[in-house]
């Protein structure tokens, strides 16, 4: 079932096209997430609170002004940039009232060798994965491919790309586990 007839069904509360409908869109939208906000953390939380959204609000999709995924990703872009802003403007404060109270300003430098720190962790669980499994991974949660534009990317069924997924995304959690 294509994601237009699955947010159909969402919207009367069928929670099993909701599933469905989640490991279709999932990908797309931390891959979108992930590129505006940049934040491997703050980008799981901001793609989980669209697909919580999507839970809520999919009786406001209307399938005369454009695709269940343009929608979808519209609505991830718009919490994206929402959390960017929000972010920035924290940022900003804390920087204003260390000023005023005379305290050391946030120390990018410690922030930046700490994401490195994380990229680099997952780049080792990333490459401790099969080259099947990374390679179906990376394309999905990097590129942004749902599981069956992978799926047709690498030619092959559906089942074989979500069944590499599954277990290459169980392996990266049992990986990642010392920072998850």
């Amino acid at each position: 079932m294509e994601a237009d007839e699955l947010l159909v069904l969402v919207a009367a509360g069928d929670q099993k096209a909701f599933e469905d409908l989640y490991g279709l869109v999932s990908g797309p939208v931390f891959g979108l997430v992930r590129r505006v906000v940049r934040d491997p953390a703050q980008s799981e939380e901001v793609a989980q609170e669209v697909l919580l959204e999507l839970w809520r609000s999919a009786p406001k999709f209307d399938p005369d002004r454009g695709s269940a995924l343009s929608w979808i990703l519209t609505l991830a872009h718009r919490r994206a940039v929402d959390r960017v802003r929000s972010a920035r403007a924290a940022g900003e404060r804390e920087q204003r009232e260390a000023l005023r109270a005379g305290e050391p300003a946030f120390d990018q430098v410690a922030e930046e060798v700490e994401a490195g720190l994380e990229r680099e962790w997952v780049r080792r669980c990333l490459n401790r994965l099969t080259a099947l499994q990374r390679q179906s991974v990376t394309l999905a949660y990097y590129d942004g491919y749902t599981y069956r534009e992978v799926a047709e990317r690498l030619k092959l069924p559906l089942g074989t790309v979500k069944t590499r997924m599954r277990d290459g995304l169980t392996r990266l959690r049992d990986c990642l586990g010392g920072t998850a």
